[in-house]
């Protein structure tokens, strides 16, 4: 019986068939960098906003005040309007009354003294100023309720990271194209609920809904395009982060020519129902199907895709095997019992988190530095562009580890200069933020090769899904990392940026390098790697890696 690998070789390893597979998957990249990065424009802050005093409106509407007089009269000769004062957060202990004059109402309260009144902390009744509604303004998320829209983000990571461990087993069991269809219909459906939730609560949990489906969209695309294309196709991996990066690069876009944050969260989560279609395009996994005993329709898929390719399968193939050495109940402790794989596992599950917080840290610090932002935001996601061309062209000529560990550094070295750069040069500091973005955009991409490279076959999945999950984790605690510090000094988050990535690319230079070298297959062999080469140091064939899980 031939194996499956030989099989996919005589249908075409990636033909025709894969391509066109490949293609219409990738749009998921799209979809899903806008449900990550969507919170930038979703939580917009205003620039300018005021808690209206009891009785006000009423006092305006009796003097004919527009909001802007109504704010001078009642207002601002108390109150500073600069954020930073509290001035924004606080509002005048008094109520409106009849015998309030409309040419200067607070001239009987003040009795020559200004400041005299007693202020009290504004619970509602905010008004805002901003050309773009925002989830801050529907759900009055300032001053002390700030911290929610950490949260909101927060939650939709936390999301990622349930959908990541709950749909990745049901993808296992019940298939890939079913789940891949089941996430693409509940994101959608949870975005349009989003969309219109009535309250905060309500927002969170479909938030946090979005989020499982979303990760259960990207999680299979990835694993369906790497199970259908030969072994030495690991482009596919960098290929469909460039859809992503595409996604970051159309999602200032749709947010500008939408007036209300309503609108962006539609226009994000619509197009998840086109992909309902594949249904009659996209098979499920011939790989899957082997490894539930459904050989026939795996054969029958197999067929198929020769025909698309205008390849020739035999038809004495009868049955197809599928080899399956994986560890039936693996868990944490099979990660780390030997010396050089708990080394690999703890600095991987380093990498992971960093790589995230920081990435996703500087994508939310957009929104809170001023400027442009939606032209900011494009030129952050266009310099993502040419990360994976350097991947590219380094990875088979100089390896992986000196790439990711000059990532790493890049990116701590540019945040820490970013900090102290004065504000009088934007264009220059904006050039230096920009070079951070594109190291962490590297070593993010790489440590999802590197990661699969430095697991035997027994362990790969698993190890693989548990240090990724480390990515979820750093996407929680972004949120809160970032803007909480920025309130303490708008520059102290890229501090923790810069000293996390320079002791991550410190770290990765202890890894193996795997250029070169065959995958391990056994938890000995991973033992033996070492050096530039290692003592399994024999090239490889066709044994590269064959996952992005």
């Amino acid at each position: 019986m031939p194996s499956f690998d030989e099989v996919l070789k005589e249908a075409g390893e990636f033909g025709r068939f894969q391509k066109r597979v490949f293609f219409l998957l990738c749009q998921t990249g799209v979809t899903f960098s806008f449900l990550f990065a969507s919170v930038v424009f979703l939580g917009q802050v205003p620039d300018n906003y005021w808690c209206r005093i009891p009785g006000a409106a009423e006092l305006s509407e009796r003097c004919g005040w527009t909001l802007e007089e109504e704010r001078n009269f009642t207002v601002q000769p108390l109150l500073p309007v600069n954020s930073s004062s509290g001035g924004q957060c606080k509002r005048l202990d008094v109520l409106w009354d009849a015998a309030t004059s409309c040419a200067t109402p607070l001239a009987h309260r003040l009795d020559g003294r200004v400041g005299s009144l007693p202020l009290t902390t504004c619970q509602d009744s905010w008004v805002y100023h901003q050309p773009h509604s925002s989830i801050v303004s529907e759900y009055n998320l300032v001053c002390g309720h700030a911290w929610m829209l950490d949260l909101s983000q927060a939650i939709l990571n936390l999301g990622f990271l349930t959908g990541a461990f709950t749909l990745g087993y049901a993808a296992d069991r019940y298939g890939r194209i079913l789940i891949y269809l089941l996430s693409c219909l509940g994101v959608g459906i949870c975005g349009i609920i989003v969309a219109f939730a009535p309250n905060f609560t309500l927002f969170l949990i479909f938030r946090f809904l979005q989020g499982v489906f979303g990760k259960g969209t990207w999680m299979t695309c990835y694993v369906i395009v790497t199970e259908i294309v030969g072994s030495d196709q690991r482009i596919v991996g960098i290929v469909i982060q460039i859809f992503f990066t595409l996604g970051i690069m159309i999602l200032p876009g749709i947010a500008y020519l939408s007036p209300t944050w309503q609108g962006i969260q539609l226009a994000i989560s619509l197009p998840n129902f086109l992909f309902l279609l594949y249904y009659w395009v996209v098979p499920e996994s011939p790989r899957w199907l082997l490894t539930r005993k459904k050989g026939e329709k795996a054969l029958e898929i197999m067929h198929n895709i020769a025909k698309h390719n205008g390849k020739y399968l035999s038809p004495h193939y009868s049955e197809i095997t599928v080899s399956n050495t994986e560890v039936s109940n693996p868990s944490f402790l099979d990660l780390v019992r030997t010396p050089r794989m708990r080394r690999n596992t703890l600095i991987l599950m380093y990498a992971w988190f960093t790589s995230a917080l920081i990435y996703q840290g500087l994508v939310m610090r957009l929104g809170i530095v001023g400027g442009n932002l939606y032209l900011d935001f494009f030129i952050s996601g266009a310099v993502e562009l040419p990360a994976a061309l350097i991947i590219l062209v380094t990875i088979d000529r100089i390896g992986r580890r000196l790439p990711f560990a000059i990532g790493n550094i890049v990116a701590g070295i540019a945040c820490l200069i970013t900090a102290f750069l004065p504000e009088d040069i934007p264009w220059f500091k904006t050039t230096v933020a920009t070079l951070g973005r594109l190291g962490i955009t590297i070593a993010f991409e790489i440590v999802y090769l590197v990661n699969s490279e430095l697991y035997p076959t027994t362990l790969r999945n698993f190890g693989v899904s548990l240090c990724s999950s480390l990515c979820d984790l750093g996407g929680i605690i972004a949120p809160f990392l970032l803007f909480r510090l920025a309130a303490v000094w708008l520059e102290l988050p890229l501090i923790i940026f810069s000293i996390l990535a320079a002791v991550c690319g410190i770290l990765v230079l202890l890894l193996p390098e795997t250029k070169g070298i065959s995958l391990p297959e056994t938890v000995e062999d991973v033992e033996q790697l070492s050096g530039r080469y290692g003592n399994c140091g024999k090239k490889r064939k066709h044994q590269d890696s064959n996952s992005y899980i």
